[in-house]
C-alpha cells in the first residue's frame, strides 16, 4: 500500500511536510499540567490528521472538499485546548490549492482565515494561539496555489510535447510510405518491362536479352540502395539522375523521350521534390498511358519556374492516386502547385516559387 500516489514531481516532499505534525503531537509534553485527556486528544488528533493528510494527495477538485472541511473542523474543535492545533488549519489551506481553479482555492483560504479569526474572538484566545495560524494559512495556501499552477502548466507542456512527438512519428511514417511508393512503384514498373522484353528476346536475340537482364539486376540493386536511403531520409539522387532514370524506363516501354530542361540552380529541397514528381509522372506513363512520346520541360517563368511532363497517351481525368496526391502534398508544402490536364494525352504541370534560386542559363 502507498500513502501517496506515485508521482515523480511530488517525490518524497509530502513526507517532509509531516514534520509540523510533531509540534501538535508533543505539545502535551511541553505543557506544565498536561492531563491524560490532553494526551488522548493529541494522539487521536495526530492519527486523524495523518489519515486526512495522506488521503488528500489522492483526490482533487470537489473530492478534496471533505478533506479540507474535516481538517478545519478538527482545528476548530481542538485549537482552544491545544494552540498547536493550528496546523490543522494550515494543512487545510494547503489542500485548498487542489480545488478546480485558483478562484475557488483563494476563496477557501479566505474562509479558513475568517473561521480562525472568529474563533479567536469568541474563545478569547491569546494572540500566540492564532496569530501564527493566520500567517501560515495565507503563506502556505499561496505557495501551494503557485506550485499547483506550475504543475498544471507543466502537464500541458508534457501533453503538447507528447502530441508533437506523436505527430512527428505519424509524419515520418507518411514520409517513408510516400517515398517507398515513389521508389518501388517506379522501379518495379521498369523491372517488369525489362523482364518482359528479355523474355521476348530470349530466343531471337539472346545477347540483347542478357543485356536487359543485367539492367534488371542493376536496377534492383539501385532500388535497394534507394530504399535504404529513403528510410534514412535521403530521397533523391538529383534531377539529372532522375531524368536518366526516366529515359531508361520510357525506353523500355518504347516511349520516346524529349527533354528541354533549363539549367537552373534549384534549392536542394525543390530539386528533390521535382525529381520525385518526375519519377511519379513517368511511372504513371509507363503503367497506364499507352503513350508513344513524352516531353519533360523545365523553364523559368515570372517569379517562378515550371516543370511540365506531357505524353500523347489516352489521357483521362481519373482521381489522383496516392502517388500524385503525395507529390501534391510535398509541392504545396514548398509553396508550389501541381495540376493535371487529361483532355489531350496527359499534361502534369508543377509550378514552384522562384525565390532566389535561378542562375543564368549558360551560353
Amino acid at each position: 500500500m502507498r500513502l501517496i500516489p506515485k508521482d515523480d514531481e511530488l517525490g518524497w516532499t509530502p513526507y517532509a511536510w509531516t514534520v509540523y505534525v510533531a509540534f501538535f503531537t508533543i505539545s502535551p509534553a511541553l505543557a506544565r499540567h498536561a492531563t491524560p485527556l490532553d494526551w488522548v486528544i493529541s494522539i487521536g488528533g495526530t492519527l486523524a490528521l495523518l489519515a486526512l493528510y495522506f488521503r488528500g494527495y489522492w483526490v482533487r477538485g470537489r473530492a478534496i472538499v471533505p478533506i479540507i472541511a474535516a481538517l478545519a473542523l478538527f482545528g476548530l474543535v481542538i485549537l482552544p485546548m491545544n494552540p498547536s492545533a493550528g496546523v490543522f488549519f494550515v494543512y487545510s489551506a494547503g489542500f485548498a490549492a487542489r480545488l478546480d481553479n485558483d478562484r475557488a482555492a483563494i476563496g477557501t483560504i479566505a474562509v479558513i482565515e475568517v473561521i480562525v479569526g472568529i474563533e479567536a474572538f469568541l474563545a478569547h484566545l491569546h494572540p500566540f494561539a492564532w496569530g501564527w495560524v493566520l500567517v501560515f494559512v495565507a503563506l502556505v495556501g499561496a505557495i501551494n496555489i503557485h506550485f499547483e499552477g506550475v504543475g498544471r502548466s507543466q502537464a500541458k507542456l508534457r501533453l503538447a510535447h507528447d502530441e508533437i512527438a506523436h505527430l512527428a512519428k505519424v509524419a515520418e511514417r507518411e514520409r517513408i510510405a510516400r517515398d517507398l511508393h515513389d521508389l518501388l512503384g517506379h522501379t518495379l514498373s521498369v523491372i517488369i518491362l525489362k523482364s518482359e522484353l528479355a523474355s521476348k528476346l530470349a530466343e531471337r536475340d539472346p545477347e540483347r536479352a542478357r543485356s536487359e537482364i543485367r539492367d534488371v539486376e542493376r536496377i534492383s540493386r539501385d532500388a535497394l540502395t534507394q530504399v535504404r536511403a529513403a528510410v534514412r531520409g535521403y530521397r533523391s539522387g538529383g534531377l539529372q539522375a532522375e531524368l536518366e532514370s526516366a529515359r531508361d524506363a520510357l525506353d523500355a516501354a518504347n516511349v520516346a523521350l524529349e527533354c528541354d530542361v533549363a539549367r537552373l540552380q534549384l534549392p536542394a529541397a525543390h530539386e528533390a521534390v521535382i525529381a520525385l514528381a518526375i519519377r511519379e509522372a513517368v511511372t504513371n506513363i509507363v503503367r497506364h498511358a499507352r503513350a508513344t512520346r513524352c516531353r519533360i520541360a523545365l523553364e523559368p517563368r515570372a517569379g517562378a519556374y515550371a516543370v511540365t511532363i506531357v505524353d500523347d497517351g489516352r489521357g483521362g481525368e481519373a482521381p489522383f492516386g496516392s502517388g500524385l496526391s503525395g507529390m501534391r502534398e510535398r509541392i504545396e508544402a514548398l509553396g508550389g502547385t501541381l495540376t493535371r490536364d487529361g483532355s489531350r494525352g496527359t499534361t502534369v504541370t508543377i509550378t514552384m516559387p522562384l525565390a532566389m534560386s535561378i542562375a543564368e542559363r549558360s551560353a
